[in-house]
């Protein structure tokens, strides 16, 4: 379930209660958003509000758009799913690295290795509000 959310410029990430994500380009209103297209897994980050909790960071400190609670998103690279009713293609781990250790505390790297979240492409077009669910493994649509 989507926990939280927080877009925003860089030096002023804000909780929201929903986001319009466009596919191919990003979160509207958020310092990643490309109106020209993303790069594969630049669309979307989410993290885990269980790995969260461990290290003591809130949402917004994680730099990440979206929190999420009751997901294994390391199982989601490669893999299609939905947050709300937008589809999303899990790309590759976020790591980590030295720009949110300089923003929060030393060891944070080591603390956050291996889940520290997921970078994902946006597929379709939709909203993503807190409460939304997640489903794994989108069924791909079949023509009669």
């Amino acid at each position: 379930m989507v926990e939280a959310i927080h877009i925003g410029p860089s030096n002023g990430l804000a909780p929201v209660d929903f986001v319009r994500a466009v596919a191919g380009c990003g979160l509207e209103g958020d310092r990643h958003f490309r109106a020209d297209g993303q790069r594969p897994g630049g669309a979307l980050t989410l993290v885990e509000a269980e790995a969260l909790e461990e290290v003591g960071l809130t949402g917004a400190q994680s730099r990440r758009q979206i929190v999420v609670r009751g997901v294994r998103l390391n199982d989601l690279v490669g893999k299609r799913f939905t947050v709300g009713s937008v589809e999303c293609l899990g790309v590759e781990l976020c790591e980590p690295c030295l720009h949110l250790q300089k923003l929060t505390r030393p060891g944070i790297i080591d603390e956050l290795a291996h889940r520290g979240g997921l970078n994902a492409d946006i597929l379709t077009n939709g909203t993503i509000a807190v409460g939304d669910e997640i489903k794994i493994g989108v069924a791909d649509e079949v023509s009669v």
